[in-house]
């Protein structure tokens, strides 16, 4: 394919892009107009400033950013001495714990002191 082909196939898809990005800003303007009209009216119709939805928003954010950070992992609170394995006592207990009970030992013995 000779370079100006190639220029010019190029140039006339970046076009097309910028059409579409437009349309797609055109759309979204369109479908967002009545949706805010709305809160407005809402607003109005409540007596609800800007500076309370403000605020409601920002705790919501706060809520969900909580939400999201990663926990740090819980600490072990049972350990099999025989292999090292570890379990925090939540959740299912693992295979080594439930077939050390069902021979007769107590979870207890496994605690980490």
């Amino acid at each position: 394919m000779p370079q100006e082909t190639f220029t010019a196939e190029k140039q006339k898809i970046e076009k097309e892009i910028q059409k579409l990005q437009q349309k797609m800003r055109t759309l979204q303007t369109r479908q967002r107009r009545p949706v805010i009209t709305s809160i407005v009216r809402s607003m109005l119709e409540y007596d609800i400033s800007p500076e309370e939805v403000t605020e409601a928003y920002q705790r919501r954010a706060q809520r969900a950013t909580r939400a999201s950070t990663p926990r740090e992992p819980l600490p072990a609170k049972y350990r099999n001495v025989a292999t090292g394995d570890e379990w925090t006592g939540r959740g299912r207990p693992p295979r080594w714990i439930t077939e050390a009970e069902a021979k007769g030992k107590s979870r207890e013995e496994f605690l980490i002191k």
